[in-house]
């Protein structure tokens, strides 16, 4: 996160009067919320261990349960901070079992974040900022101006709200079992997928990773922790190698022509560069395998020839090709590709060897599929943002 938009989050947050939530935090800043409050050095460990427990063990929302703090210490914590998650302004559940929340931010931004329920798994996609800076044409969230980036903390918080929604902390129970999965563990899996592209918040969302993927704490292992791209390309392998999540890739197009169209990044990293930095990810192999997600959009990129080249542009790479039919929005300048066609380009993709599902669209109907993400936010201009930061 960039200096100048954290500035920006924390001083809305503490001019509206809130106290800051510590749900989220790392173990650093737990030590330094502590110090502040006055603990001493010796036991800044044992304290930092107790409140790690109790906020991404148990899910605790207040100070008063964690029987183990000294009640001074808690009174104390009471005062100057809260557990807070971000606040649901909206909860909406498709016919399909699919929940899309509007979250409203400590300062008032709002950002989607949608769980989708399986019989075996569950997939919780999450926002990395508000709004987004790329404007590929086919995603609805591209349509708003990125506002700021998210704190590891609101990131986190999302896991955590969507947790204490569908009872996923020991010992709880959901308000409404109807469509979760079986198993003890209801969010399984994690996907940087929602608004924003997460390589332009590198430090803050490799944090809020390794806070996910914390063995003592939300212990969700990083090959179920997925960051999807639009093709950030110097920052691909350093992803790899610092944060070593599994990797999805925003394809989309076959040649540079029409990629620069659909996400004009590619203007800037074209396929070339962009597949060159895939094949140097660390650790990929058959069994770490980057995905390609293909979104199939009606006379545009989903001709039998556009499928043989996706094939011949991604050989020797090893990959899962997701085909996506297109999930329309208002004023979409695109229409989903018929349902023959998509099983005649994802029959060409598996005669060549590889595993490409296509991806049921969940959600549509609460606009929560994959490019619906929008939220209400008011968009601000970046010379705004800096204006504030500065005053």
């Amino acid at each position: 996160m960039t200096p100048v938009i954290e500035q920006t989050a924390r001083t809305a947050t503490a001019e509206a009067g809130v106290r800051e939530s510590l749900a989220g935090l790392g173990r650093e800043a737990l030590r330094d919320r502590l110090a502040q409050a006055g603990v001493p050095e010796r036991q800044l460990r044992m304290r930092v261990n107790q409140l790690w427990g109790w906020l991404y063990v148990r899910g605790a929302t207040s100070f008063d349960v964690m029987t183990d703090v000294a009640k001074e210490l808690r009174t104390n914590l009471g005062a100057r901070y809260s557990l807070d998650r971000p606040r649901i302004v909206s909860e909406q559940v498709s016919v399909d079992g699919t929940r899309k929340w509007l979250l409203r931010l400590a300062d008032g931004k709002d950002v989607e974040t949608v769980y989708i329920p399986e019989e075996d798994r569950g997939t919780l996609c999450i926002s990395s900022q508000v709004g987004c800076t790329l404007n590929c044409t086919f995603c609805h969230t591209g349509t708003q101006r990125l506002v700021r980036n998210l704190t590891a903390a609101e990131i986190v918080g999302q896991i955590l709200l969507a947790r204490d929604r569908i009872g996923d902390w020991p010992g709880a129970e959901p308000d409404d079992p109807t469509g979760l999965p079986s198993g003890e563990r209801k969010i399984t899996n994690v996907v940087l997928m929602g608004m924003g592209e997460p390589l332009y918040n590198f430090e803050t969302v490799r944090e809020a990773c390794a806070i996910a993927a914390d063995g003592e704490g939300l212990s969700i292992s990083k090959r179920r922790i997925t960051l999807s791209t639009s093709g950030i390309v110097p920052e691909i392998p350093r992803w790899g190698e610092e944060a070593g999540t599994m990797l999805a890739i925003s394809l989309h197009a076959v040649r540079d022509e029409l990629r620069d169209e659909l996400v004009p990044i590619n203007r800037k990293w074209p396929i070339a560069d962009l597949l060159d930095a895939c094949r140097a990810y660390p650790g990929l192999s058959n069994a770490k395998r980057i995905t390609f997600e293909y979104v199939m959009l009606k006379d545009v990129n989903d001709s039998i020839a556009d499928a043989k080249a996706l094939v011949k542009l991604l050989a020797k790479i090893p990959a899962k090709i997701n085909l996506i039919p297109f999930n329309p929005w208002p004023g979409a300048p695109y229409e989903c590709s018929d349902w023959e066609q998509i099983e005649r380009f994802a029959e060409v993709v598996n005669r060549a060897g590889y595993a490409s599902p296509v991806r049921s669209p969940r959600g549509r109907d609460i606009m929560a599929a994959c490019g619906q993400l929008k939220s209400a936010s008011l968009k601000q201009r970046a010379s705004e943002r800096l204006g504030e930061a500065r005053a």
